[in-house]
């Protein structure tokens, strides 16, 4: 109950921002100015998600310092600590399923979407270094051999750890192909 007392208050104020928004710009530029957050929304955004998080700590009897921070342009929540591995599961999938969970509960408590990055137990960074190693090798093999590689399906994260990399290489190119969850990506000589 106390949770839906919460909402009401924040909603008003965000939907007065979104209804003046909708009236003076043009649809593509509403859809800009709803993804354009305060820093002040952003790091309550934050602290929503670590609330939450928390919370999922204490019931799955786990511990871990919570840290919660704005990073470029994103609200972020890192989870750090002995033993969290089963909190972020086989490739990630449990940790993007808790990310998932976190934003719902952002999008409760604000009305709004969120971009909230969670991490836990340092993951995303870690897996940031491979996927730009695979990256790399998969720029090497198309200018080796001029044939496109297609990578593994990846997580949107993943895919966009490996564009990143791949389209910061001159003479090569990157696009996502497929469907969830087998969305994957191709690296070709540039056009």
């Amino acid at each position: 109950m106390t949770d839906t007392s919460t909402p009401p208050s924040a909603e008003p104020a965000e939907a007065v921002v979104a209804t003046a928004d909708e009236k003076s710009e043009a649809p593509a530029e509403a859809k800009k100015s709803e993804s354009v957050a305060s820093d002040s929304d952003l790091f309550r955004q934050s602290e929503i998600a670590a609330d939450y998080v928390e919370g999922l700590l204490d019931i799955l009897d786990y511990d871990g310092d919570i840290d919660e921070l704005v990073s470029a342009g994103r609200p972020m929540v890192e989870v750090v600590g002995d033993r969290l591995q089963p909190l972020v599961g086989q490739r990630g999938a449990t940790l993007e399923a808790m990310q998932e969970l976190t934003r719902l509960a952002i999008f409760r408590a604000t009305g709004s979407p969120s971009r909230l990055l969670l991490d836990i137990g340092g993951y995303r960074a870690a897996r940031r270094k491979e996927l730009a190693a695979v990256g790399r090798n998969a720029v090497e093999k198309v200018k080796e051999h001029g044939d496109p590689v297609r990578l593994e399906p990846m997580s949107a994260f993943e895919r966009k750890c490996v564009h990143d990399v791949v389209n910061a290489i001159p003479g090569v190119q990157s696009e996502s192909e497929g469907v969830e969850p087998s969305r994957r990506i191709v690296v070709r000589v540039a056009d």
